[in-house]
């Protein structure tokens, strides 16, 4: 079993920053995968960007090219997404995600509000 724990949501200015943090614990061997989802006010859950952990190559959204940065830590169950200007368009619940083998886990998700 996995759990998945992330932190860094909150509410911030048009064109502000926040960091998103990312950790999986318990059986965490053979983790492929790790990234970001969203799902926006009365939207459907959508990709942010994921991250390979045994290559490094990752998948983004386009609507997040150039603003948003994925990492990972050498632990390689730790990822962490920096989010760079804003806007009030990426409001939205934020969800770590987790593949390990063929299981797939969430976290709870972080709030992440974007003013005008």
């Amino acid at each position: 079993q996995v759990q998945v724990v992330e932190s860094g949501g909150g509410l911030v200015q048009s064109g502000g920053c926040l960091r998103l943090s990312c950790e999986a614990s318990g059986s965490i061997s053979s983790i492929y995968f790790m990234g970001w989802y969203r799902q926006p006010p009365g939207k459907e859950r959508e990709l942010v960007v994921t991250l390979a952990r045994r290559s490094g190559l990752t998948n983004m959204a386009d609507y997040v090219e150039g603003r948003f940065t994925i990492s990972g830590d050498n632990d390689k169950n730790r990822v962490h997404l920096q989010m760079n200007g804003l806007k009030p368009e990426d409001t939205a619940v934020y969800y770590c995600m987790v593949s390990r083998g063929p299981d797939i886990y969430w976290g709870q998700g972080t709030q992440v509000t974007v003013a005008s």
